[in-house]
């Protein structure tokens, strides 16, 4: 896996946490823009020049330890036949999985993937779809995550599972 955390591949893993403790609310009670995670998010877009994530065109919707979202156009990710290609949802998985697991592992760490699990439900043929990363198992040296991949329909194109392994940064 590619660094994918902020600050010199070190993150801390509860400042990005949308509803980290410690966020305050705004003036009508409402929540505090995520400053953190957008922060994280504008990070994340700007590392994606002549990587994966660049030619599959994601766009980071929210990223945080408890949860990491982005779009993918279909377009340009398509099978022969014209249906979203099922290595292209994969390829999403995994790059939200580890994006948050790395957010998880905290500071001096980053996340490898160990394992991927993909089962494709339905083709995807037009727009954009949406993945969406929670975590399954956050543990000191694993982090498990589910990821849903759905429609503009809000239809499961895909399920995924990834396990990453937490390790001390090189």
């Amino acid at each position: 896996m590619t660094d994918t955390s902020p600050a010199n591949g070190h993150h801390d893993a509860a400042a990005a946490a949308p509803g980290a403790a410690g966020e305050t609310t705004g003036s009508q009670g409402q929540p505090a823009p995520d400053t953190e995670g957008a922060r994280v998010k504008a990070w994340l877009e700007g590392h994606t020049d002549g990587t994966l994530v660049g030619k599959l065109g994601l766009e980071f919707v929210a990223a945080g330890p408890e949860e990491v979202v982005a779009r993918m156009p279909v377009e340009g990710n398509r099978q022969y036949h014209g249906v979203l290609h099922g290595g292209a949802s994969a390829a999403l998985a995994e790059t939200l999985g580890s994006v948050a697991a790395s957010l998880a592992a905290g500071d001096g760490r980053v996340a490898v993937g160990m394992e991927l699990s993909v089962t494709h439900h339905r083709p995807a043929s037009a727009g954009y779809v949406t993945g969406r990363a929670t975590p399954l198992h956050l543990g000191r040296r694993t982090a498990t995550y589910e990821i849903a991949v759905t429609d503009d329909h809000g239809k499961r194109v895909c399920t995924a599972r990834l396990t990453c392994m937490m390790i001390e940064a090189p």
